[in-house]
């Protein structure tokens, strides 16, 4: 089951960059309805949700009823938005989402953001965000370096509020490949919904991205896009 928060879509004619639209608060809230009526969800990812008035309502959603897992991919801005979008929505994502994350998976634009750091190019800066993300509220703290981490690895940083694990994977390539924050964060969440501990799901889900980017799809776009089936 799946809620729609906002409409991002690719403008070929813009230098691929994104129209972004957000759905009405109204009907997030009627699909949430929806969705935990009809099924006993008990583990939820969740993805962009792009206004502080789409984090009201998913945060009163999951208010009203015990969640097993909550797994947050904080996708702050897309091109298309004004880069002030990213400040209101930084803030309420601090108060009303991450303190109830059990897992929380920021790139190195978000992690920036949210521990309000102005670089991060060492491990010892990633487990510094980390740890200061952690204060905000959430289990544990996946903070992912990507392509534009300095050296030849894909290296992250899981945080679990006292020690920190540093995980690597040769890079592939040095271009971002679109589809592998959320790729991850998805795969994290299905691994802990069969009954993994977050560490041993991230360990997975790492695995299987990386999977995914080795087996990247191209096209016409100017990058590629992560293959989800690689693993299979």
């Amino acid at each position: 089951m799946g809620t729609v928060t906002c409409i991002v879509s690719f403008d070929p004619k813009a230098n691929w960059g994104h129209r972004f639209v957000p759905v009405d608060p109204q009907v997030i809230a009627d699909q949430i309805e929806a969705a935990t009526s009809a099924y006993d969800l008990d583990v939820v990812k969740i993805g962009m949700l792009g206004t502080p008035a789409t984090i009201d309502v998913v945060a009163e959603a999951l208010a009203r009823r015990p969640w097993r897992h909550i797994v947050v991919d904080p996708v702050l801005i897309c091109k298309g938005q004004e880069p002030g979008a990213a400040l209101d929505t930084d803030t309420a994502l601090r108060r009303q989402i991450l303190p109830l994350a059990t897992v929380v998976t920021p790139n190195l634009f978000e992690a920036r953001t949210l521990a309000g750091m102005d670089t991060i190019s060492t491990i010892d800066d990633l487990v510094e965000a980390a740890r200061r993300i952690g204060d905000l509220g959430p289990g544990y703290v996946l903070v992912k370096g990507g392509v534009e981490f300095p050296g030849d690895d894909a290296v992250d940083v899981l945080f679990d509020g006292k020690d920190a694990e540093v995980l690597r994977a040769p890079k592939v390539g040095q271009a971002r490949v679109a589809g592998a924050g959320c790729t991850l964060a998805a795969a994290v969440t299905a691994a802990v919904a069969k009954g993994a501990g977050v560490p041993e799901a991230v360990r997975r889900a790492k695995d299987f991205t990386t999977a995914g980017i080795v087996e990247r799809i191209s096209g016409n776009a100017p990058f590629d896009t992560v293959w989800q089936g690689a693993s299979r």
